[in-house]
């Protein structure tokens, strides 16, 4: 290929239409567990998670719910991901080896937010959410009827392979994905670019703002118990009976059974199987949807 302004245009056209491609073959399960939240400036606030209002009789002045009452920030992030294209394979016509690399950028790309959102939940045992407890935890502050504070549970412990049981019907979901930018393909690809008079490189990459924090813990039920009937059964109890403050029940319902390939088969048998081990009847059949995530693995 001659090197001219022209034909350099039709390389950047068949790269972007290569990653295009990658991105579309994306198949994301981030947001059955995340709600995108768009952001426009470094860093967005919080405040109000924590704050579960309800409804009430009117008896005198209306009471204002506060929505100031955590200080739970999430900062975006840039990331990128850059591929250096040797400018004697493209003399050479040799760019044709690059369009399954370019595929896989896009790919990679439309992957994104799954990695950080999976990768967050996972994490939920040993990270901070808004009420500077673990997002799962046995001690989430919560007030009781008479106001007074009592310590709520969204875990049940154990040390093994981590699942979770998820209400994915709300308006805000566990995880929240934070975009500031969506990515965009770009290029320096100009003979006279520095990268290609000092290295004859040619550079295509992507690059874009975001990043992930947690949204309600009460809508979240994790584990490391052995994933069985009982240990499924206890979970559905403790997240259908959740309350918000004031002993206010949420009426959440685990619909989404969320679990790494190593746990789909027991995954599967509790709630596609008609009968259980014994022979009775599976009383559990149906309950949920299975999502098997790999970047749980």
């Amino acid at each position: 290929m001659i090197i001219n302004a022209a034909n350099l245009a039709l390389l950047r056209t068949a790269f972007n239409t290569a990653f295009a491609s990658g991105l579309s073959q994306a198949a994301p399960q981030w947001n059955r567990v995340a709600t995108m939240v768009p952001s426009t400036t470094q860093s967005s606030s919080y405040g109000w998670l924590g704050k579960l209002p309800n409804v009430r009789e009117w008896i005198g002045d209306r009471v204002v719910n506060s929505i100031g009452q955590h200080d739970y920030t999430i900062k975006n992030k840039p990331w990128e991901l850059t591929i250096a294209v040797d400018r004697d394979d493209i003399e050479d016509d040799q760019y044709g080896v690059y369009s399954p690399l370019f595929t896989e950028m896009g790919m990679s790309t439309g992957a994104h937010p799954d990695t950080l959102c999976f990768s967050l939940l996972k994490d939920g045992f040993s990270t901070a959410c808004y009420d500077k407890q673990y997002f799962f935890d046995t001690d989430h502050p919560v007030l009781d009827e008479k106001g007074n504070e009592t310590s709520v549970a969204n875990t049940d412990g154990g040390s093994g392979t981590p699942w979770f049981l998820l209400d994915d019907s709300r308006a805000l979901k566990p995880i929240i994905y934070q975009s500031r930018r969506s990515f965009e393909f770009v290029a320096k690809d100009k003979p006279t670019d520095d990268n290609v008079f000092d290295k004859r490189e040619f550079k295509y990459g992507v690059d874009g703002r975001n990043n992930v924090g947690f949204g309600f813990w009460q809508f979240a039920w994790g584990s490391k118990q052995t994933l069985d009937k009982d240990a499924y059964k206890d979970a559905r109890a403790a997240l259908s009976g959740m309350k918000g403050d004031y002993g206010r029940p949420l009426g959440l319902k685990p619909k989404l059974l969320v679990v790494p390939p190593s746990l789909e088969g027991a995954a599967l048998e509790i709630v596609n199987s008609e009968r259980d081990a014994a022979g009775a009847t599976n009383v559990w059949k149906g309950t949920a949807e299975v999502l098997v995530v790999p970047w749980l693995a």
